[in-house]
């Protein structure tokens, strides 16, 4: 059978990285590749059987393609999992099965995601597909996408229908963390990209931001569960174009290829 190595990206994950490794016993081998974490992260995965590299982070692209280089030769797939995921017995099952298959170079994966402690089946959080098993030398990812990570695979992608279990969010507090982060990162792909915000955009953006998780996306499905969501996703789409509109006019960089 292929030689299986689960890889989880760390920093500061001692609060999930024992049920994760846990998750992972039918791999060949779990590995920890970890960017500097402070806490008892290391400790809590060396006692739990996984290997752990230290490298540090620069994006999340690279970060990915480091792993994925410093298993090349010792496997022939690698399972991409964090550190708040859990693999299942029956999507376990499935990935094994999946190694046999001829002709695949990747594997896309459903996970269901628990937001505030709560299932969420729509809002746009399912199927919600991650790309994350990957024959090793036949997959990468773009080194353009610095977040929201986009594998390049040299063969055919496979989907698998058990999900991945994702505990995501824990509260409001953890939410905003999260997105003040991820807008950060997006408002500065939007700028290199020449994007131009208008004085009104944030405004704009945040109002079919909702439009589309609550509406188009089927969020009053999940309730006032997908009401609430759909209202926090309006904010973060604020929070990003303010904060490319603050570049823009920080700069004066309005290009004349610039796009709305």
């Amino acid at each position: 059978m292929p030689h299986l190595t689960a890889i989880i990206l760390t920093h500061n994950e001692a609060a999930h990285i024992a049920a994760c490794i846990q998750s992972l016993a039918f791999a060949d081998q779990v590995v920890v590749f970890d960017s500097g974490s402070s806490d008892a992260t290391l400790d809590i995965a060396r006692d739990g059987g996984a290997t752990v590299i230290e490298h540090p982070f620069s994006n999340y692209a690279a970060q990915r393609n480091a792993a994925l280089e410093a298993v090349r030769g010792q496997s022939d797939w690698v399972l991409f999992v964090d550190a708040d995921e859990r693999v299942s017995a029956e999507l376990a099952q499935a990935i094994t099965r999946a190694l046999d298959q001829a002709g695949y170079d990747g594997w896309r994966i459903p996970r269901h995601n628990y937001i505030f402690g709560k299932l969420t089946r729509a809002t746009g959080w399912y199927p919600d597909y991650q790309t994350r098993l990957l024959r090793v030398g036949n997959a990468h990812y773009d080194p353009e996408k610095l977040v929201h990570e986009v594998v390049i695979l040299k063969g055919a992608l496979g989907t698998l229908s058990h999900p991945l279990i994702h505990y995501n969010y824990r509260d409001v507090a953890h939410f905003g963390e999260k997105q003040r982060r991820y807008s950060a990162y997006d408002a500065d792909i939007l700028y290199q990209q020449g994007v131009k915000a208008k004085f009104y955009s944030p405004l704009t953006m945040a109002l079919r931001h909702f439009w589309w998780r609550f509406v188009t996306l089927k969020g009053y499905q999940d309730g006032l569960h997908g009401l609430f969501l759909s209202l926090l996703m309006g904010r973060y789409e604020f929070r990003k174009y303010r904060l490319l509109r603050g570049k823009i006019v920080t700069t004066g960089a309005f290009s004349k290829n610039a796009r709305f």
